[in-house]
């Protein structure tokens, strides 16, 4: 059983932008610069963002951090990330998610100019990515494509199943795999709330992505002997005999279903880590699309 370990892949794509941004930057006199607007205090939401911002200095970006309380109103956001994108010192935009509820997510991730929409929500990204356009694709499932690079997944021919239908996650994801890519060219299911069989679904998968934020929902009688599994579910459990009162679980029932699993990502450490380096590689992409 192969640990598709997000750490080691994440470190082999940092260190080529970190060379990629080395010689760039002293050609464009500048390095790539990121702009994250953080809404209220959310803990997971912040110690998302802080990763962002530490990442960025690790490979050599610039990175601003804006704040803003809870209460914001919707238009103050709203005209900030206009400035932001008549700023042409950003190269990449992101707002952390979720956003208090008087706010309306499609108005911000619409309100961001596509040519910096590093997180790759915007519509005209999302229509792009189904027409194979060029485009910045959701951080997460270019993650999972750089991981499945970096281990050499084999995914030609097969079937790939996945659970869950987000456009952040679960509809991109089956775009990417079906896609006509040296790591794609899979016939995909998807898979979600409203499926009746789902457990012979997954059974048929060689590989299966889980992306439903259900901790340990994927168990050992869901997976196929030598399936390829992506746990793409990052849960706060809480567990008051952790140090921080609580625990990250994946989607995945991790110890039984290793044990069936050809290659299998961990939670914490798997596709979290692969989240943030594929942001830095929209990044990147959108610095050297300015000149």
């Amino acid at each position: 059983m192969i640990l598709l370990d997000g750490k080691v892949a994440s470190a082999a794509v940092k260190e080529s932008i970190k060379k990629e941004t080395t010689v760039l930057s002293k050609a464009y006199l500048r390095p790539p610069h990121l702009a994250a607007i953080l809404v209220g205090n959310n803990g997971a939401s912040e110690t998302y963002v802080a990763s962002k911002v530490k990442n960025c200095e690790e490979v050599g970006f610039l990175s601003s951090l804006i704040r803003f309380e809870a209460d914001i109103a919707e238009d103050v956001l709203l005209n900030k990330i206009i400035e932001l994108n008549n700023d042409a010192s950003v190269d990449g935009i992101l707002v952390q998610l979720p956003l208090p509820k008087h706010i309306s997510e499609a108005k911000v991730i619409e309100t961001i100019n596509p040519a910096k929409d590093v997180d790759g929500f915007h519509p005209i990204n999302a229509g792009k990515l189904v027409q194979g356009l060029p485009s910045f694709v959701p951080a997460t499932p270019y993650g999972v494509m750089l991981l499945l690079e970096h281990y050499n997944i084999s995914t030609k021919g097969k079937h790939a199943v996945v659970i869950g239908r987000s456009n952040i996650v679960g509809r991109p994801m089956s775009i990417l795999l079906s896609s006509n890519l040296p790591y794609g060219n899979c016939t995909v299911t998807i898979c979600h709330s409203h499926t009746p069989n789902l457990n012979e679904i997954c059974l048929q998968a060689d590989i299966l992505v889980a992306a439903l934020g259900k901790p340990g929902f994927v168990k050992q009688d869901m997976v196929k002997k030598g399936a390829v599994i992506i746990d793409v579910g990052i849960t706060r459990v809480t567990d008051e005999t952790a140090k921080k009162g609580f625990r990250i679980k994946g989607d995945v029932a991790f110890g039984e279903v290793s044990a069936k699993a050809s290659a299998i990502t961990p939670v914490p450490g798997g596709v979290g880590l692969m989240t943030i380096a594929g942001l830095l590689k929209n990044t990147l992409q959108a610095y050297k699309n300015s000149y």
